[in-house]
């Protein structure tokens, strides 16, 4: 493993380990002010950390929070001051008493900024299984990211 391709997977360590531990500056900090945001069941593009925190915070207040998240099946690929992370994330949350457990993919984009690689943009997909997802007529009141309506997949 390269220096480049490990410094990397150190510092998407350091972000998942600190939004498992609910490390809040540690996990934000993780970002470049610019960064961006698609979450597969969020309506639009979320355009800057600032509008992440804001969103996250309203989720926090609705109960929400990580209770365990596993990162497996991990890929860095890098070119020059930019790399690609990929890796499949496995959440276990609860929200208002409810456990939910989801498993998903991930890529997020790191760039080398002022000498440490921060994620620039992250993009979280539901894994494929044999069972697509459904559309459920009632509102869900998880966060976006976690939809009950979406069937868990391992």
């Amino acid at each position: 493993m390269s220096d480049q391709t490990n410094d990397v997977m150190l510092a998407a360590d350091a972000l998942v380990t600190a939004f498992r531990e609910q490390n809040f500056p540690a996990y934000f900090g993780a970002f470049a002010d610019t960064a961006t945001f698609i979450l597969h069941s969020h309506p639009e593009t979320i355009a800057s950390l600032a509008s992440y925190r804001i969103l996250w915070e309203a989720w926090r207040r609705a109960g929400f929070e990580i209770l365990d998240c596993v990162s497996s099946d991990r890929h860095v690929q890098c070119a020059n001051e930019t790399a690609v992370f990929t890796h499949r994330v496995s959440t276990t949350a609860r929200l208002q008493g409810e456990t939910i457990d989801t498993v998903e993919r991930e890529t997020i984009v790191f760039a080398r900024i002022d000498g440490r690689w921060l994620a620039i943009h992250e993009h979280l997909s539901p894994l494929a299984c044999d069972n697509p997802a459904t559309t459920d007529a009632n509102p869900d009141p998880r966060p976006d990211w976690m939809s009950a309506s979406r069937p868990a997949c391992g």
